[in-house]
């Protein structure tokens, strides 16, 4: 199988989509057990959700499942949030800390070493080329990093979520302009809470690419998962009413993003 799918376009705006995959191998399925395979720390219809909001936009989506391997975790094992619970590169328990491997069936070192090798760097090696080429069209390009997660899960954070979670690394992995594109349409999204690097301040993905004075900017946007499914629990159902009117706001952030990175760019241009 293939262990992501790319769309090319032409705008500086690059989505990712670490999380949307569901594909395991058999001989991975194998070893998870019944409460694994609900697989429900999937960031379910994000793909969908983004679908057509903005022409032109590249497109990267990991198809295998995060607990295959995580892609947006630090290939070096290293914890996003230390001293908080939290899931790692390949996670040994799902979101409410409930294993998700057969007894005896947990992943080995030699497991997280091959799947480094067979998904993650392949998911990344793309996800760089991709940033690279738009770069080198525009100058400067934008990875928005889209997640979504359940709005409560007390083992991760305590409290319910806010609806829009934008992660920017407390402003380390882009321009302030681009921050502020997203900031200024989620606090006049009537009906919507939203947060500003909070519980989530952008995983691996954002953090690692986001070097702004490189002409790389990266941020992170988490979405509670009530905002536009059915239900948080399984099955897991896309609900079309909420997620029209969430897509709204999703076209007027991507929107904006894009039209601040190309003022961005032509003003680096300027001062040349």
């Amino acid at each position: 199988m293939s262990v992501f799918e790319i769309r090319q376009g032409t705008s500086p705006v690059i989505l990712g989509f670490p999380h949307t995959g569901t594909d395991v191998p058999p001989a991975i399925w194998a070893r998870l057990n019944d409460n694994g395979r609900i697989l429900a720390d999937t960031d379910w219809h994000i793909h969908n959700l983004y679908a057509g909001l903005l022409p032109n936009v590249t497109t990267v989506r990991a198809t295998f499942h995060r607990y295959v391997i995580d892609a947006n975790r630090d290939p070096e094992g290293i914890s996003l949030y230390p001293g908080q619970n939290t899931t790692g590169l390949v996670p040994n328990t799902d979101f409410d800390g409930v294993s998700i491997w057969r007894d005896g069936e947990e992943p080995t070192e030699v497991d997280i070493a091959a799947r480094l090798a067979d998904f993650h760097a392949p998911y990344h090696a793309a996800l760089a080329a991709e940033i690279e080429r738009v770069k080198a069209i525009h100058g400067i390009a934008v990875l928005y990093d889209c997640h979504s997660i359940r709005s409560d899960i007390p083992f991760l954070f305590e409290g319910t979520l806010p609806d829009f979670n934008i992660g920017t690394d407390s402003g380390k992995t882009c321009d302030p302009a681009i921050q502020n594109a997203a900031v200024d349409v989620v606090l006049n999204a009537e009906g919507y809470t939203s947060i500003l690097n909070g519980r989530f301040k952008g995983g691996w993905t954002t953090r690692h690419y986001g070097r702004p004075e490189t002409g790389v900017h990266a941020i992170q946007m988490e979405l509670a998962q009530s905002t536009h499914l059915t239900t948080e629990t399984p099955p897991f159902a896309y609900d079309e009413a909420k997620a029209t009117k969430l897509r709204i706001h999703l076209k007027d952030i991507l929107t904006r993003i894009e039209t601040t990175a190309l003022t961005l760019a032509h003003s680096k241009r300027g001062t040349k």
